[in-house]
């Protein structure tokens, strides 16, 4: 599927929020990846590594609630990380049916390495907008992102679309 260019998109979708959130989002989906692809990594192993880092050592379940992740991926990545040494896996002392993860030495240098990747990811993905128009469009998604976090919890979620249109109102 090609994504279409905003000079040439129907009016009616380039005025949609919902359209145009969709269609960057999968821009800036292409540079991060692709950055991350350069330093041998993935999105999975960038948020695995950080929630450990933040929130210390953690039971498997644990670390996937904390990074958004589903079970299976969570296991994937925690097997790649850990075949890179980039993490530990120990049995739970309370639960031997579970394990803990830790980040490593090497694991947290190689966070240090992906912030930088991220960093230069930013940068390119968002060169059209200033610094401070960054941080207005980060706090402008978080707070979209926040109430639909808090309205998740409270009901049932509509299944998600990948063209944007769903729910978009005016």
């Amino acid at each position: 599927m090609s994504d279409p260019d905003i000079s040439t998109a129907p009016t009616r979708l380039a005025r949609l929020p919902s359209w145009l959130l969709t269609q960057s989002a999968r821009h800036v989906h292409r540079v991060v990846s692709g950055r991350l692809g350069l330093a041998d990594a993935r999105g999975y192993h960038y948020r695995a590594l950080a929630a450990l880092e933040e929130y210390g050592s953690l039971c498997q379940a644990d670390l996937g609630r904390r990074a958004g992740m589903d079970r299976s991926d969570i296991v994937a990545t925690v097997n790649e990380l850990a075949d890179r040494r980039f993490v530990d896996r120990s049995p739970d002392p309370t639960d031997r049916r579970r394990n803990i993860i830790s980040v490593t030495r090497r694991g947290r240098q190689h966070l240090r390495t992906l912030d930088d990747v991220l960093v230069a990811a930013q940068d390119e993905a968002f060169a059209s907008l200033d610094p401070a128009e960054r941080d207005q469009l980060a706090v402008l998604l978080t707070k979209v992102l926040a109430h639909h976090t808090r309205q998740a919890k409270g009901s049932s979620r509509e299944p998600s679309t990948s063209d944007g249109l769903r729910g978009s109102g005016r």
